[in-house]
Protein backbone atom coordinates (compact mmCIF):
# COMPACT_ATOMS: atom_id res chain seq x y z
CA UNK A 1 0.00 0.00 0.00
CA UNK A 2 1.39 3.27 -0.82
CA UNK A 3 1.47 6.23 1.22
CA UNK A 4 -1.19 8.60 -0.04
CA UNK A 5 -4.03 8.70 2.49
CA UNK A 6 -7.65 10.23 3.07
CA UNK A 7 -8.48 11.94 6.08
CA UNK A 8 -11.67 11.04 8.09
CA UNK A 9 -13.73 12.62 10.90
CA UNK A 10 -16.02 9.86 11.64
CA UNK A 11 -17.04 7.41 13.80
CA UNK A 12 -15.19 4.12 13.92
CA UNK A 13 -18.17 2.29 12.55
CA UNK A 14 -17.70 4.21 9.10
CA UNK A 15 -14.18 3.98 9.00
CA UNK A 16 -14.32 0.29 9.23
CA UNK A 17 -16.56 0.42 6.49
CA UNK A 18 -14.78 2.32 4.39
CA UNK A 19 -11.56 -0.01 5.21
CA UNK A 20 -13.57 -2.97 3.86
CA UNK A 21 -14.54 -1.11 1.02
CA UNK A 22 -11.54 -0.24 0.00
CA UNK A 23 -10.27 -4.09 -0.06
CA UNK A 24 -12.52 -4.70 -2.37
CA UNK A 25 -15.09 -6.16 -0.28
CA UNK A 26 -18.78 -5.92 -1.93
CA UNK A 27 -20.82 -8.61 0.12
CA UNK A 28 -21.63 -8.77 3.83
CA UNK A 29 -23.47 -12.03 5.30
CA UNK A 30 -24.78 -11.97 8.69
CA UNK A 31 -26.91 -12.13 11.58
CA UNK A 32 -27.01 -8.62 13.41
CA UNK A 33 -27.94 -7.45 16.83
CA UNK A 34 -27.77 -4.96 19.43
CA UNK A 35 -24.34 -4.98 20.41
CA UNK A 36 -23.48 -4.55 16.32
CA UNK A 37 -26.19 -2.01 15.35
CA UNK A 38 -23.76 0.61 14.47
CA UNK A 39 -21.44 -1.14 12.06
CA UNK A 40 -25.17 -3.00 10.95
CA UNK A 41 -26.34 0.31 10.41
CA UNK A 42 -23.30 1.89 8.24
CA UNK A 43 -23.07 -1.14 6.22
CA UNK A 44 -26.82 -0.89 5.53
CA UNK A 45 -27.25 2.43 5.07
CA UNK A 46 -23.96 3.90 3.88
CA UNK A 47 -21.42 1.96 1.72
CA UNK A 48 -21.66 0.32 -1.45
CA UNK A 49 -21.06 -3.20 0.02
CA UNK A 50 -24.33 -4.90 -0.31
CA UNK A 51 -25.82 -6.75 3.15
CA UNK A 52 -28.40 -9.81 2.85
CA UNK A 53 -29.41 -10.69 6.67
CA UNK A 54 -29.47 -14.26 6.77
CA UNK A 55 -31.64 -16.59 9.11
CA UNK A 56 -28.35 -18.10 10.89
CA UNK A 57 -24.65 -17.20 11.38
CA UNK A 58 -23.08 -20.13 10.91
CA UNK A 59 -25.50 -20.34 7.10
CA UNK A 60 -23.64 -16.44 6.60
CA UNK A 61 -20.60 -17.65 6.72
CA UNK A 62 -21.03 -20.45 4.17
CA UNK A 63 -22.43 -18.14 1.77
CA UNK A 64 -19.69 -15.49 2.26
CA UNK A 65 -17.35 -18.70 1.37
CA UNK A 66 -19.35 -19.99 -1.42
CA UNK A 67 -19.47 -16.11 -3.03
CA UNK A 68 -15.79 -15.84 -2.75
CA UNK A 69 -14.78 -18.48 -4.64
CA UNK A 70 -17.40 -18.20 -7.05
CA UNK A 71 -16.31 -14.64 -7.67
CA UNK A 72 -12.50 -14.45 -5.89
CA UNK A 73 -13.44 -11.66 -3.59
CA UNK A 74 -13.47 -11.64 0.23
CA UNK A 75 -16.56 -11.29 1.80
CA UNK A 76 -17.65 -10.23 4.67
CA UNK A 77 -19.20 -12.01 8.06
CA UNK A 78 -20.57 -10.10 10.68
CA UNK A 79 -22.62 -11.21 13.73
CA UNK A 80 -23.81 -10.21 17.47
CA UNK A 81 -21.73 -11.22 20.55
CA UNK A 82 -22.23 -14.01 22.51
CA UNK A 83 -24.31 -16.80 20.55
CA UNK A 84 -24.01 -14.96 17.23
CA UNK A 85 -19.93 -15.71 17.36
CA UNK A 86 -20.82 -19.14 18.06
CA UNK A 87 -23.18 -20.16 15.58
CA UNK A 88 -20.54 -18.64 13.54
CA UNK A 89 -17.48 -20.81 14.26
CA UNK A 90 -18.44 -24.05 12.74
CA UNK A 91 -18.42 -21.57 9.26
CA UNK A 92 -15.41 -20.01 9.61
CA UNK A 93 -13.38 -23.31 10.47
CA UNK A 94 -14.74 -24.30 7.27
CA UNK A 95 -13.41 -20.91 5.27
CA UNK A 96 -9.88 -21.88 7.00
CA UNK A 97 -10.29 -25.85 5.60
CA UNK A 98 -11.45 -24.72 2.55
CA UNK A 99 -8.78 -21.28 2.07
CA UNK A 100 -11.30 -18.82 1.42
CA UNK A 101 -11.03 -15.31 2.52
CA UNK A 102 -13.34 -14.19 4.95
CA UNK A 103 -13.49 -11.37 7.48
CA UNK A 104 -15.42 -11.94 10.24
CA UNK A 105 -16.82 -8.50 12.09
CA UNK A 106 -18.29 -9.12 15.79
CA UNK A 107 -18.86 -6.99 18.73
CA UNK A 108 -16.60 -7.10 22.07
CA UNK A 109 -18.54 -6.38 25.02
CA UNK A 110 -17.02 -2.92 26.35
CA UNK A 111 -14.31 -2.89 28.82
CA UNK A 112 -16.24 -1.37 31.49
CA UNK A 113 -19.12 -4.36 31.84
CA UNK A 114 -16.51 -6.89 31.32
CA UNK A 115 -16.68 -9.77 34.02
CA UNK A 116 -19.84 -8.24 35.58
CA UNK A 117 -21.83 -10.80 33.89
CA UNK A 118 -23.55 -8.67 30.67
CA UNK A 119 -25.70 -9.97 28.58
CA UNK A 120 -24.03 -12.30 25.97
CA UNK A 121 -20.69 -11.35 27.08
CA UNK A 122 -17.92 -11.17 24.69
CA UNK A 123 -14.81 -11.38 26.05
CA UNK A 124 -11.92 -13.36 27.14
CA UNK A 125 -13.70 -14.09 30.56
CA UNK A 126 -16.82 -15.97 28.67
CA UNK A 127 -14.88 -17.39 25.98
CA UNK A 128 -11.35 -18.68 25.03
CA UNK A 129 -9.02 -16.15 24.00
CA UNK A 130 -8.07 -17.31 20.66
CA UNK A 131 -10.90 -16.29 19.82
CA UNK A 132 -9.98 -12.91 20.16
CA UNK A 133 -6.02 -13.18 19.04
CA UNK A 134 -4.57 -15.29 16.45
CA UNK A 135 -4.62 -18.75 16.10
CA UNK A 136 -3.07 -21.03 14.01
CA UNK A 137 -6.06 -23.27 13.93
CA UNK A 138 -9.00 -20.75 13.16
CA UNK A 139 -8.15 -17.47 12.37
CA UNK A 140 -4.84 -16.53 10.47
CA UNK A 141 -5.35 -12.84 11.91
CA UNK A 142 -7.50 -11.90 14.90
CA UNK A 143 -7.69 -8.77 17.51
CA UNK A 144 -10.33 -6.80 19.31
CA UNK A 145 -10.22 -3.16 18.19
CA UNK A 146 -10.44 -0.78 21.58
CA UNK A 147 -9.99 2.27 20.13
CA UNK A 148 -9.97 3.61 16.20
CA UNK A 149 -6.21 4.64 16.02
CA UNK A 150 -5.76 1.05 15.68
CA UNK A 151 -7.08 0.86 12.33
CA UNK A 152 -4.36 2.13 10.07
CA UNK A 153 -2.54 -0.97 11.08
CA UNK A 154 -5.55 -3.02 10.81
CA UNK A 155 -5.89 -2.21 7.49
CA UNK A 156 -2.62 -2.52 6.22
CA UNK A 157 -2.37 -6.26 7.94
CA UNK A 158 -5.64 -7.21 6.14
CA UNK A 159 -4.31 -5.17 2.88
CA UNK A 160 -1.11 -7.95 2.75
CA UNK A 161 -3.08 -11.07 4.23
CA UNK A 162 -5.65 -10.64 1.42
CA UNK A 163 -3.21 -10.03 -1.22
CA UNK A 164 -1.15 -13.20 -0.28
CA UNK A 165 -1.56 -16.67 -2.14
CA UNK A 166 -4.19 -18.83 -0.02
CA UNK A 167 -6.83 -18.11 2.51
CA UNK A 168 -7.43 -15.59 4.98
CA UNK A 169 -9.46 -15.53 7.67
CA UNK A 170 -10.05 -12.86 10.09
CA UNK A 171 -11.75 -12.08 13.16
CA UNK A 172 -12.06 -8.06 14.00
CA UNK A 173 -13.56 -7.83 17.37
CA UNK A 174 -14.85 -4.54 17.61
CA UNK A 175 -15.48 -2.70 21.14
CA UNK A 176 -19.43 -1.85 21.52
CA UNK A 177 -18.24 1.19 23.38
CA UNK A 178 -16.65 2.69 20.36
CA UNK A 179 -18.16 1.71 18.01
CA UNK A 180 -20.40 5.26 17.25
CA UNK A 181 -17.21 7.07 18.32
CA UNK A 182 -16.18 9.95 16.38
CA UNK A 183 -12.56 9.44 15.41
CA UNK A 184 -10.12 11.69 12.79
CA UNK A 185 -7.70 9.56 11.35
CA UNK A 186 -6.16 8.11 7.86
CA UNK A 187 -6.25 5.28 6.40
CA UNK A 188 -3.86 4.29 3.73
CA UNK A 189 -4.71 3.83 0.47
CA UNK A 190 -4.22 0.88 -2.23
CA UNK A 191 -3.80 -2.64 -2.07
CA UNK A 192 -0.89 -4.65 -1.40
CA UNK A 193 0.89 -6.09 -4.37
CA UNK A 194 0.34 -9.46 -4.94
CA UNK A 195 3.80 -12.02 -4.86
CA UNK A 196 3.31 -15.12 -6.56
CA UNK A 197 5.56 -17.59 -4.75
CA UNK A 198 7.39 -19.72 -7.30
CA UNK A 199 10.17 -22.23 -7.59
CA UNK A 200 13.44 -21.71 -8.35
CA UNK A 201 15.78 -22.12 -11.59
CA UNK A 202 17.33 -25.04 -9.85
CA UNK A 203 14.09 -26.72 -8.46
CA UNK A 204 12.74 -25.87 -12.14
CA UNK A 205 15.43 -27.40 -13.65
CA UNK A 206 15.46 -30.95 -11.59
CA UNK A 207 11.79 -31.22 -12.09
CA UNK A 208 12.17 -31.10 -15.70
CA UNK A 209 14.83 -34.27 -15.40
CA UNK A 210 12.75 -36.17 -13.26
CA UNK A 211 9.21 -35.57 -14.89
CA UNK A 212 11.36 -36.33 -18.58
CA UNK A 213 12.39 -40.03 -17.41
CA UNK A 214 9.45 -41.96 -18.17
CA UNK A 215 5.99 -40.75 -18.59
CA UNK A 216 4.28 -39.37 -15.35
CA UNK A 217 1.16 -38.35 -14.56
CA UNK A 218 -0.72 -35.21 -12.76
CA UNK A 219 -3.04 -35.38 -9.90
CA UNK A 220 -4.84 -31.95 -9.70
CA UNK A 221 -6.39 -30.84 -6.74
CA UNK A 222 -8.87 -27.75 -6.04
CA UNK A 223 -5.80 -25.32 -5.57
CA UNK A 224 -4.95 -25.60 -9.15
CA UNK A 225 -8.18 -23.61 -10.27
CA UNK A 226 -6.31 -21.05 -11.46
CA UNK A 227 -3.98 -22.98 -13.76
CA UNK A 228 -6.54 -25.07 -15.93
CA UNK A 229 -5.01 -23.80 -19.59
CA UNK A 230 -1.45 -24.62 -18.12
CA UNK A 231 -2.07 -28.16 -17.10
CA UNK A 232 -4.15 -28.83 -20.51
CA UNK A 233 -0.99 -27.83 -21.91
CA UNK A 234 1.41 -29.84 -20.24
CA UNK A 235 -1.15 -32.90 -20.14
CA UNK A 236 -1.19 -32.64 -23.89
CA UNK A 237 2.52 -31.52 -24.63
CA UNK A 238 3.54 -34.77 -22.61
CA UNK A 239 1.00 -37.31 -22.61
CA UNK A 240 0.29 -37.58 -18.80
CA UNK A 241 -2.56 -39.56 -18.01
CA UNK A 242 -4.52 -36.86 -15.04
CA UNK A 243 -6.65 -37.43 -12.29
CA UNK A 244 -8.54 -35.08 -9.90
CA UNK A 245 -9.44 -34.97 -6.54
CA UNK A 246 -13.31 -34.47 -5.98
CA UNK A 247 -12.56 -30.35 -5.53
CA UNK A 248 -10.46 -30.33 -8.36
CA UNK A 249 -13.45 -31.53 -11.02
CA UNK A 250 -13.85 -29.49 -14.13
CA UNK A 251 -10.27 -28.16 -14.23
CA UNK A 252 -9.26 -30.87 -16.24
CA UNK A 253 -12.13 -31.83 -18.87
CA UNK A 254 -13.45 -35.06 -17.67
CA UNK A 255 -14.31 -36.06 -21.28
CA UNK A 256 -10.86 -35.22 -22.21
CA UNK A 257 -9.08 -39.18 -23.51
CA UNK A 258 -6.13 -38.49 -20.98
CA UNK A 259 -8.63 -38.10 -17.78
CA UNK A 260 -8.27 -41.19 -16.05
CA UNK A 261 -11.15 -40.33 -13.07
CA UNK A 262 -12.14 -38.63 -9.72
CA UNK A 263 -10.33 -39.94 -6.98
CA UNK A 264 -11.11 -40.58 -3.13
CA UNK A 265 -14.75 -40.44 -1.89
CA UNK A 266 -17.28 -41.24 -4.69
CA UNK A 267 -14.31 -41.58 -7.22
CA UNK A 268 -13.39 -44.04 -9.62
CA UNK A 269 -12.23 -47.26 -10.19
CA UNK A 270 -10.32 -46.10 -13.47
CA UNK A 271 -7.88 -44.48 -11.40
CA UNK A 272 -6.77 -47.54 -9.60
CA UNK A 273 -7.24 -49.59 -12.83
CA UNK A 274 -4.75 -46.75 -14.42
CA UNK A 275 -2.31 -47.39 -11.50
CA UNK A 276 -2.36 -51.53 -11.69
CA UNK A 277 -1.98 -51.40 -15.71
CA UNK A 278 0.36 -48.16 -16.64
CA UNK A 279 1.62 -47.52 -13.13
CA UNK A 280 3.78 -44.22 -14.07
CA UNK A 281 6.92 -43.61 -12.52
CA UNK A 282 6.41 -40.13 -10.89
CA UNK A 283 2.93 -38.36 -10.04
CA UNK A 284 2.79 -34.11 -10.13
CA UNK A 285 0.77 -33.15 -7.89
CA UNK A 286 -0.92 -30.17 -8.10
CA UNK A 287 -2.48 -28.06 -5.37
CA UNK A 288 -4.01 -31.01 -3.45
CA UNK A 289 -3.48 -32.15 0.45
CA UNK A 290 -3.99 -35.53 -1.02
CA UNK A 291 -6.03 -36.04 2.38
CA UNK A 292 -8.66 -38.22 3.26
CA UNK A 293 -11.52 -37.95 0.91
CA UNK A 294 -8.94 -37.60 -1.91
CA UNK A 295 -6.93 -40.17 -1.37
CA UNK A 296 -7.91 -42.30 1.60
CA UNK A 297 -3.95 -42.38 1.75
CA UNK A 298 -4.40 -45.81 -0.39
CA UNK A 299 -0.89 -47.24 -0.83
CA UNK A 300 -1.95 -48.39 -5.04
CA UNK A 301 -1.95 -44.57 -5.80
CA UNK A 302 1.52 -44.44 -5.05
CA UNK A 303 3.48 -44.31 -8.13
CA UNK A 304 6.93 -46.16 -8.43
CA UNK A 305 9.24 -43.41 -7.78
CA UNK A 306 7.22 -41.21 -5.62
CA UNK A 307 5.46 -37.48 -5.78
CA UNK A 308 6.68 -34.36 -7.43
CA UNK A 309 4.14 -31.97 -4.93
CA UNK A 310 3.49 -28.69 -5.64
CA UNK A 311 1.68 -26.53 -3.08
CA UNK A 312 2.19 -23.05 -1.78
CA UNK A 313 2.09 -24.49 1.69
CA UNK A 314 5.44 -25.91 2.42
CA UNK A 315 3.67 -28.01 4.87
CA UNK A 316 1.43 -29.93 2.77
CA UNK A 317 3.80 -32.06 0.55
CA UNK A 318 4.94 -35.50 2.13
CA UNK A 319 1.96 -35.16 4.78
CA UNK A 320 -0.59 -37.34 3.65
CA UNK A 321 1.97 -40.46 2.46
CA UNK A 322 5.10 -39.73 4.82
CA UNK A 323 7.02 -42.73 4.20
CA UNK A 324 6.91 -41.95 0.45
CA UNK A 325 9.48 -40.26 -1.49
CA UNK A 326 8.02 -36.77 -2.56
CA UNK A 327 9.97 -33.99 -3.80
CA UNK A 328 8.28 -30.41 -2.25
CA UNK A 329 7.75 -27.90 -4.55
CA UNK A 330 6.63 -24.50 -2.57
CA UNK A 331 4.86 -22.76 -5.65
CA UNK A 332 1.87 -21.08 -7.14
CA UNK A 333 0.70 -24.11 -9.13
CA UNK A 334 -0.38 -21.42 -12.14
CA UNK A 335 3.51 -20.12 -11.88
CA UNK A 336 5.06 -23.59 -11.55
CA UNK A 337 3.21 -25.28 -14.28
CA UNK A 338 4.12 -22.24 -17.32
CA UNK A 339 7.72 -22.36 -15.73
CA UNK A 340 7.81 -26.58 -16.70
CA UNK A 341 6.07 -25.29 -19.94
CA UNK A 342 9.03 -23.62 -21.01
CA UNK A 343 11.06 -26.19 -20.71
CA UNK A 344 8.81 -28.84 -23.09
CA UNK A 345 8.04 -26.16 -25.28
CA UNK A 346 10.04 -27.93 -28.50
CA UNK A 347 8.04 -31.31 -27.74
CA UNK A 348 5.18 -32.27 -30.44
CA UNK A 349 2.11 -33.04 -28.50
CA UNK A 350 2.33 -36.64 -27.81
CA UNK A 351 -0.37 -38.76 -29.43
CA UNK A 352 -2.06 -40.85 -26.89
CA UNK A 353 -4.11 -43.39 -29.81
CA UNK A 354 -1.06 -45.73 -28.98
CA UNK A 355 -1.63 -46.22 -25.51
CA UNK A 356 -5.95 -46.83 -24.37
CA UNK A 357 -6.12 -45.34 -20.79
CA UNK A 358 -8.37 -46.68 -18.21
CA UNK A 359 -11.75 -43.79 -18.25
CA UNK A 360 -14.61 -43.39 -16.31
CA UNK A 361 -17.43 -45.57 -17.23
CA UNK A 362 -21.20 -44.30 -17.59
CA UNK A 363 -24.29 -46.03 -19.33
CA UNK A 364 -27.17 -44.75 -20.39
CA UNK A 365 -30.22 -44.76 -17.93
CA UNK A 366 -33.63 -44.65 -18.67
CA UNK A 367 -36.69 -43.86 -16.36
CA UNK A 368 -38.81 -46.21 -15.03
CA UNK A 369 -42.48 -46.08 -14.37
CA UNK A 370 -44.25 -46.70 -11.17
CA UNK A 371 -41.05 -47.20 -8.63
CA UNK A 372 -38.99 -44.38 -6.86
CA UNK A 373 -36.64 -42.07 -8.72
CA UNK A 374 -33.07 -44.06 -8.30
CA UNK A 375 -30.26 -41.41 -7.20
CA UNK A 376 -28.47 -42.87 -10.51
CA UNK A 377 -31.12 -41.87 -12.55
CA UNK A 378 -31.58 -38.33 -10.80
CA UNK A 379 -27.51 -37.57 -11.58
CA UNK A 380 -28.08 -38.64 -15.22
CA UNK A 381 -30.79 -36.11 -15.44
CA UNK A 382 -29.43 -33.51 -14.01
CA UNK A 383 -26.25 -34.24 -16.29
CA UNK A 384 -28.09 -33.76 -19.20
CA UNK A 385 -30.17 -30.79 -18.11
CA UNK A 386 -27.89 -28.91 -15.50
CA UNK A 387 -24.75 -29.66 -16.36
CA UNK A 388 -24.61 -29.48 -20.19
CA UNK A 389 -27.64 -27.36 -20.14
CA UNK A 390 -26.72 -24.40 -18.55
CA UNK A 391 -23.99 -23.16 -16.81
CA UNK A 392 -25.34 -22.68 -13.07
CA UNK A 393 -22.56 -23.77 -10.22
CA UNK A 394 -23.64 -27.25 -9.01
CA UNK A 395 -22.62 -28.07 -5.49
CA UNK A 396 -23.20 -31.11 -3.15
CA UNK A 397 -24.10 -31.86 0.17
CA UNK A 398 -22.21 -33.37 2.64
CA UNK A 399 -23.09 -37.05 2.51
CA UNK A 400 -24.57 -39.60 0.10
CA UNK A 401 -25.56 -36.19 -2.65
CA UNK A 402 -21.79 -36.08 -2.66
CA UNK A 403 -20.82 -39.34 -3.18
CA UNK A 404 -23.36 -39.29 -5.96
CA UNK A 405 -22.55 -36.04 -7.49
CA UNK A 406 -18.61 -36.59 -7.79
CA UNK A 407 -19.14 -39.76 -8.95
CA UNK A 408 -21.54 -39.87 -12.00
CA UNK A 409 -21.62 -35.72 -12.98
CA UNK A 410 -19.03 -34.97 -15.66
CA UNK A 411 -17.49 -30.87 -15.93
CA UNK A 412 -15.34 -29.88 -18.55
CA UNK A 413 -14.55 -26.13 -17.31
CA UNK A 414 -13.10 -24.99 -13.95
CA UNK A 415 -15.50 -23.13 -11.47
CA UNK A 416 -18.70 -25.46 -12.04
CA UNK A 417 -18.60 -27.68 -9.20
CA UNK A 418 -17.65 -27.10 -5.34
CA UNK A 419 -17.94 -29.55 -2.13
CA UNK A 420 -16.35 -29.27 0.97
CA UNK A 421 -14.13 -32.50 1.22
CA UNK A 422 -11.95 -30.73 4.31
CA UNK A 423 -14.62 -29.85 7.35
CA UNK A 424 -17.46 -31.05 5.21
CA UNK A 425 -20.79 -29.98 7.18
CA UNK A 426 -24.30 -30.47 6.64
CA UNK A 427 -25.39 -27.36 5.65
CA UNK A 428 -22.48 -26.01 3.66
CA UNK A 429 -24.28 -26.45 0.47
CA UNK A 430 -27.87 -25.99 1.37
CA UNK A 431 -26.92 -22.44 2.88
CA UNK A 432 -23.89 -22.21 0.47
CA UNK A 433 -25.33 -21.69 -3.05
CA UNK A 434 -26.79 -18.43 -2.14
CA UNK A 435 -23.75 -17.02 -1.65
CA UNK A 436 -22.51 -18.70 -4.93
CA UNK A 437 -25.91 -17.27 -7.00
CA UNK A 438 -24.74 -13.87 -5.76
CA UNK A 439 -21.43 -13.17 -6.61
CA UNK A 440 -21.92 -15.58 -10.07
CA UNK A 441 -25.25 -13.07 -10.32
CA UNK A 442 -26.84 -16.26 -12.02
CA UNK A 443 -28.44 -19.80 -11.48
CA UNK A 444 -26.70 -22.21 -8.48
CA UNK A 445 -28.09 -25.76 -7.76
CA UNK A 446 -27.41 -27.60 -4.88
CA UNK A 447 -27.91 -31.06 -4.65
CA UNK A 448 -28.82 -31.62 -0.54
CA UNK A 449 -30.20 -34.65 1.53
CA UNK A 450 -33.33 -34.35 3.64
CA UNK A 451 -31.19 -34.07 6.63
CA UNK A 452 -29.50 -31.32 5.79
CA UNK A 453 -32.34 -29.61 4.49
CA UNK A 454 -34.17 -29.74 7.57
CA UNK A 455 -30.90 -28.72 9.71
CA UNK A 456 -29.99 -26.20 8.20
CA UNK A 457 -31.24 -23.71 5.49
CA UNK A 458 -31.72 -19.93 3.84
CA UNK A 459 -35.17 -20.57 1.81
CA UNK A 460 -36.56 -17.42 3.30
CA UNK A 461 -33.33 -15.81 2.51
CA UNK A 462 -33.56 -16.50 -0.99
CA UNK A 463 -36.77 -15.26 -0.90
CA UNK A 464 -36.24 -12.02 0.74
CA UNK A 465 -33.35 -11.36 -1.73
CA UNK A 466 -35.08 -13.00 -5.14
CA UNK A 467 -31.78 -14.96 -5.35
CA UNK A 468 -31.66 -17.53 -8.10
CA UNK A 469 -30.57 -20.58 -5.73
CA UNK A 470 -31.93 -24.13 -6.70
CA UNK A 471 -32.16 -26.70 -4.17
CA UNK A 472 -32.60 -30.64 -5.29
CA UNK A 473 -33.63 -32.78 -2.36
CA UNK A 474 -32.64 -36.26 -2.05
CA UNK A 475 -35.23 -36.83 -0.07
CA UNK A 476 -35.36 -41.26 1.71
CA UNK A 477 -36.53 -40.02 4.86
CA UNK A 478 -33.50 -40.91 6.57
CA UNK A 479 -29.99 -39.98 7.61
CA UNK A 480 -29.01 -42.64 3.96
CA UNK A 481 -25.26 -42.23 4.18
CA UNK A 482 -25.43 -43.52 8.09
CA UNK A 483 -28.24 -46.12 7.26
CA UNK A 484 -26.44 -47.76 4.73
CA UNK A 485 -22.19 -47.46 6.23
CA UNK A 486 -23.39 -48.30 9.64
CA UNK A 487 -24.28 -52.43 9.13
CA UNK A 488 -20.97 -52.48 7.05
CA UNK A 489 -19.23 -51.09 10.61
CA UNK A 490 -20.96 -53.80 12.38
CA UNK A 491 -23.16 -51.68 14.10
CA UNK A 492 -27.02 -52.73 13.30
CA UNK A 493 -30.52 -50.92 13.87
CA UNK A 494 -29.47 -48.00 14.32
CA UNK A 495 -31.82 -44.55 14.13
CA UNK A 496 -31.35 -43.32 10.97
CA UNK A 497 -35.13 -42.47 9.74
CA UNK A 498 -36.58 -38.79 9.67
CA UNK A 499 -40.05 -38.30 8.95
CA UNK A 500 -41.37 -37.91 5.67
CA UNK A 501 -40.89 -34.06 4.66
CA UNK A 502 -42.95 -32.50 2.68
CA UNK A 503 -40.32 -29.85 1.36
CA UNK A 504 -42.42 -28.29 -1.52
CA UNK A 505 -45.11 -26.87 1.03
CA UNK A 506 -42.19 -25.93 3.17
CA UNK A 507 -40.72 -23.84 0.46
CA UNK A 508 -44.06 -22.62 -0.70
CA UNK A 509 -45.05 -21.39 3.14
CA UNK A 510 -41.62 -19.48 3.25
CA UNK A 511 -42.47 -17.87 -0.30
CA UNK A 512 -40.31 -20.28 -2.81
CA UNK A 513 -41.76 -22.08 -5.32
CA UNK A 514 -41.17 -25.90 -5.34
CA UNK A 515 -42.14 -29.17 -7.32
CA UNK A 516 -42.37 -32.82 -5.58
CA UNK A 517 -41.50 -35.82 -8.01
CA UNK A 518 -42.00 -39.09 -7.02
CA UNK A 519 -41.52 -40.86 -10.18
CA UNK A 520 -38.72 -40.75 -12.89
CA UNK A 521 -40.64 -39.79 -15.89
CA UNK A 522 -41.18 -36.19 -13.85
CA UNK A 523 -37.41 -35.84 -13.62
CA UNK A 524 -36.44 -33.60 -16.20
CA UNK A 525 -39.58 -31.35 -16.60
CA UNK A 526 -39.03 -30.70 -13.23
CA UNK A 527 -35.30 -29.91 -13.83
CA UNK A 528 -36.35 -27.87 -16.81
CA UNK A 529 -38.77 -25.55 -14.42
CA UNK A 530 -36.43 -25.22 -11.79
CA UNK A 531 -33.89 -23.61 -14.53
CA UNK A 532 -36.26 -21.36 -16.01
CA UNK A 533 -38.15 -20.24 -12.46
CA UNK A 534 -37.58 -16.79 -11.70
CA UNK A 535 -37.33 -17.38 -8.03
CA UNK A 536 -36.20 -19.70 -5.22
CA UNK A 537 -37.19 -22.76 -6.10
CA UNK A 538 -36.88 -26.54 -4.25
CA UNK A 539 -36.75 -29.95 -6.01
CA UNK A 540 -38.01 -32.36 -3.66
CA UNK A 541 -37.29 -36.04 -4.94
CA UNK A 542 -38.21 -38.89 -3.38
CA UNK A 543 -35.63 -41.31 -3.87
CA UNK A 544 -35.21 -45.01 -3.87
CA UNK A 545 -33.27 -45.44 -0.46
CA UNK A 546 -32.08 -48.94 -1.65
CA UNK A 547 -30.13 -47.30 -3.85
CA UNK A 548 -26.38 -47.46 -2.75
CA UNK A 549 -24.26 -44.68 -2.95
CA UNK A 550 -20.70 -45.15 -4.42
CA UNK A 551 -19.09 -44.91 -0.23
CA UNK A 552 -17.57 -48.25 -0.21
CA UNK A 553 -14.11 -46.88 -0.01
CA UNK A 554 -14.85 -44.19 2.91
CA UNK A 555 -16.29 -47.85 5.13
CA UNK A 556 -12.84 -49.15 4.30
CA UNK A 557 -11.44 -46.42 5.57
CA UNK A 558 -12.86 -46.03 8.59
CA UNK A 559 -12.74 -49.87 9.13
CA UNK A 560 -8.68 -49.54 8.66
CA UNK A 561 -9.84 -46.65 11.75
CA UNK A 562 -11.11 -49.55 14.09
CA UNK A 563 -14.68 -47.36 13.95
CA UNK A 564 -16.26 -50.62 13.95
CA UNK A 565 -18.62 -52.73 16.82
CA UNK A 566 -16.37 -55.75 15.56
CA UNK A 567 -13.60 -56.56 13.07
CA UNK A 568 -15.66 -56.58 9.58
CA UNK A 569 -13.56 -57.18 6.81
CA UNK A 570 -13.97 -55.33 3.13
CA UNK A 571 -15.41 -58.59 1.73
CA UNK A 572 -18.29 -58.77 4.02
CA UNK A 573 -19.61 -55.14 3.69
CA UNK A 574 -21.38 -55.11 0.64
CA UNK A 575 -20.12 -52.63 -1.18
CA UNK A 576 -19.86 -53.40 -5.17
CA UNK A 577 -15.85 -51.73 -5.35
CA UNK A 578 -16.92 -49.33 -8.14
CA UNK A 579 -14.67 -46.57 -6.77
CA UNK A 580 -11.88 -46.13 -5.00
Amino acid sequence: MNAESFSNNTTTSATVVRMLEGLGITHAFGVSGGAIAPVWATLQHHSSIEVFHFRHEVGAVFAAIESYFASDRPAVVFTTAGPGITNALTGLFAARWEGAKVIFLSPATSTAQRGRWAFQETSTYTMPGEIFSTSKSLFHYATTIESGDELPKIARRLAAGLARPGGFVVHLSISTAIQSSFIDISLPQGAAVQTLVSATPQAIAECVQLLSEEPFAIWVGFGARGAAAEIRQLAERTGAAVMCSPRGKGIFPENHPQFVGVTGFGGHSSVLAYMQQHCPLRVLVLGTRLGELTSFWNPELVPKRGFLHVDIDPEVPGVAYPSVETVSIQSDVGVFVRQLLEHFLNRHERSTAAVTLPRPQSKAIYPNTGSLVRPEMLMDAIQRVIVEGSDAVVMTEAGNSFAWGTHTLRFDKPGRYRVSTGFGSMGHATTGVLGAALARQGKAVALVGDGSMLMNNEVSTAVRYQIPAVWIVLNDARYNMCAQVMPSLGFEGMDTEIPQTDFVMLARGMGADGTRVETESDVQAALERALASPVPFVVDVVIDPSSRAPVGTRTQSLIQQDATESIVTPSKSGWSGWEI
